[in-house]
């Protein structure tokens, strides 16, 4: 049997996900980093995106977060995420809607829009369709 890690993906709504994984896969500012038991204890922002948590070859939950902080120490693994949800409780029409909404936001040039929020809402939908499409093509 592996070694194992306790993982705790909380929101500021409630708590996601707690339990013991073998691997844990974030995307952290700097890059997508995985952690595994005894991983040496470090701290970093999250970008929005998806986490899977490998509980065993066969088992793997995937989740989407839209940014957060990742705290690891050798045995437990917490995500603090703004917003996290599993990949398969994602509402894939209020996904399509906000991506198009910041879409229309940014191809309005009168200058009355917050781009970067336009942008980072842009990419928040967009890893959210991502993270549901990996997730119905591994049941497929």
């Amino acid at each position: 049997m592996a070694m194992t890690i306790h993982v705790d993906i909380v929101s500021a709504e409630a708590e996601i996900y707690s339990g013991l994984a073998e691997m844990v896969v974030a995307p952290a500012e700097m890059g997508e980093v995985g952690v595994a038991a005894r991983h040496a204890p470090f701290l970093s922002r999250l970008k929005p995106g998806e986490v899977r948590v490998k509980v065993s070859d066969q088992e793997v939950h995937p989740f989407f977060i839209s940014g957060g902080m990742l705290e690891v120490q050798p045995q437990v693994v917490t995500i603090l995420a703004d917003t996290a949800v599993r990949a398969r409780d994602i509402d894939e029409a209020a996904a399509l809607e906000a991506k198009r909404r910041a879409e229309e936001m940014l191809s309005d040039k009168s200058g009355k829009i917050d781009y970067a929020l336009a942008q980072a809402q842009l990419a928040e939908a967009v890893m959210q369709l991502r993270t549901l499409e990996k997730y119905r093509k591994g049941r497929a």
